[in-house]
């Protein structure tokens, strides 16, 4: 039982005054601001023009040269219309922060006050007392940006996103009543009885999955089982046919790809493409589940969220599809990133993946010990509602704090030995899953899957390891923590 050390140093942090610049904001989304009322009116009407219209909004904020907000000195002078070369975000740094950010959380919990990090744009909570109270105060710290995009779309993306057909908020990106009716019929949908219907479809597509495996378990298992399952499991749940899944898998890592990587161009507008086209095929089944309802997720969505028995509004087809859509994001690939490094973890210690081969008991353990070392979402960003005082540090309306889910779990405050990996840990309370009104409502899904998955292997192929010639790189994003690959090999 030994603690590792990241795989990639942290960039270098700096803390500052606590007011933060205006975004520069050229005349046409000067114009977008002001005109909010008209651009309501327009997804009101016209919901498939959300992402066109915040789109518009996030080009003019942050301007492509990706306008960064941050921590300046009262005298410091008004901040350009264009940002310089030096002032753009800086790709390398911010990769580097994302493929191991530990070293950066641990600076920032010795560091009194929040730490500002440039690479992320934002103030950095990372002390477990002051993650627990951001996410306790939903009144004072906003979950309405919470996925700003890196990469603003660009006008020929933005073209092909227009075809889609989106609207409204979503359960993660929403705050009081509005949450609370998106979040119902997700907590109804991911219920313990709807988690224990499906887990023996879990375990039968478990085993088969592992068949698949090459002699004796040789497999890179990231893309031939961490992510085929969480896939096919939610589309079971959300009433998918199967030939619908793959796509629905492989669409929602593009459109993650496409506004928080540095894409080529063309790879953009083909992911955006996509994009929309995913959205048009959610919008089909969800005029099918208004016809004819199943026992589905998809159903009970439409349900709750079109209330009545007539043709759905646009506005509420669009709402519908934006609530699946983050469904199958958030619900896959948090999933996906969960397996992929609770395996990882017990087979780079391999005393602890023997222990658990001897004594199975210890999965459930295994299961939050993995969850805790290494989040699958290490956080998300919140926006002040007015002015807060948060660890010391004075923050204004509008300032952006980064609440780091991975960081709380590793407070020694909280937790004994935190950098090390030990499934004889015994039950602690973390925040993998988040904490409060935000809390995930599909941790028991993961959690089950995750389960299955361990049980299936330690008493399959107890003789895995890593594959020697194959080093893990991790992927660098926050927001679905996981190895790029995975390769396993027999012993």
């Amino acid at each position: 039982m030994s603690g590792r050390r990241g795989r990639a140093a942290g960039p270098r942090h700096r803390r500052g005054p606590t007011r933060v610049r205006s975004p520069a904001v050229p005349l046409a989304g000067l114009w977008l601001l002001l005109a909010r009322p008209r651009l309501d009116l327009e997804l009101h009407h016209n919901p498939g023009h959300f992402w066109l219209v915040l789109a518009v909004v996030l080009v003019g904020e942050r301007t492509l040269g990706h306008h960064r907000q941050g921590p300046v000195p009262d005298s410091a002078p008004p901040s350009p219309a264009v940002r310089s070369e030096a002032e753009t975000v800086d790709i390398a740094a911010l990769e580097a922060l994302q493929r191991d950010p530990y070293p950066l959380y641990a600076r920032a919990r010795r560091t009194p006050g929040l730490t500002f990090v440039p690479e992320l744009d934002a103030w950095l909570v990372a002390r477990h007392d002051d993650v627990r109270e951001v996410l306790q105060r939903p009144e004072d710290f906003s979950s309405t940006n919470v996925l700003r995009p890196d990469f603003p779309p660009t006008p020929d993306m933005i073209a092909e996103l227009s075809r889609g057909v989106s609207g409204g908020s979503t359960v993660l990106g929403s705050d009081g009543e509005q949450h609370r009716r998106y979040r119902e019929p997700h907590t109804r949908g991911l219920s313990s009885a709807r988690v224990a219907a499906v887990t023996p479809f879990i375990a039968e597509r478990a085993a088969a999955l592992v068949d698949g495996f090459g002699p004796d378990g040789e497999v890179e298992l990231m893309s031939r089982y961490a992510e085929r399952l969480p896939g096919e499991v939610l589309g079971r749940i959300i009433g998918l046919d199967p030939a619908d899944v793959s796509t629905a898998v492989r669409t929602n890592y593009r459109s993650v790809e496409m506004l928080f990587r540095p894409l080529e161009a063309e790879e953009r507008v083909g992911a955006a493409r996509d994009h929309a086209a995913l959205q048009r095929l959610l919008d089909g089944y969800v005029r099918r589940r208004r016809a004819e309802p199943r026992d589905d997720l998809c159903s009970e969505m439409v349900r709750a969220l079109v209330p009545g028995t007539g043709e759905p509004t646009p506005q509420q087809r669009g709402e519908v599809v934006s609530t699946l859509m983050n469904l199958l994001l958030a619900g896959h690939m948090s999933t996906t990133a969960l397996i992929g490094t609770a395996v990882l973890h017990l087979l780079e210690d391999r005393a602890q993946w023997e222990l658990l081969c001897e004594r199975p008991g210890l999965i459930p353990d295994a299961i939050e010990e993995a969850a805790r070392y290494d989040a699958p979402i290490q956080g998300f960003r919140r926006t002040t509602t007015r002015p807060v005082a948060l660890a010391g540090t004075d923050l204004p309306a509008g300032a952006v704090v980064f609440v780091a889910f991975g960081s709380a779990n590793r407070d020694a405050a909280r937790h004994g030995r935190p950098d090390v990996f030990d499934i004889t840990r015994g039950p602690q309370r973390h925040m993998a899953f988040g904490h409060g009104a935000h809390a995930c409502p599909g941790s028991q899904l993961a959690r089950a899957q995750l389960r299955i998955t361990l049980e299936t292997l330690v008493r399959r192929l107890p003789g895995l390891r890593l594959a020697p010639d194959r080093p893990v790189t991790m992927r660098p994003t926050l927001i679905h923590r996981s190895p790029e690959a995975l390769h396993l090999a027999p012993r």
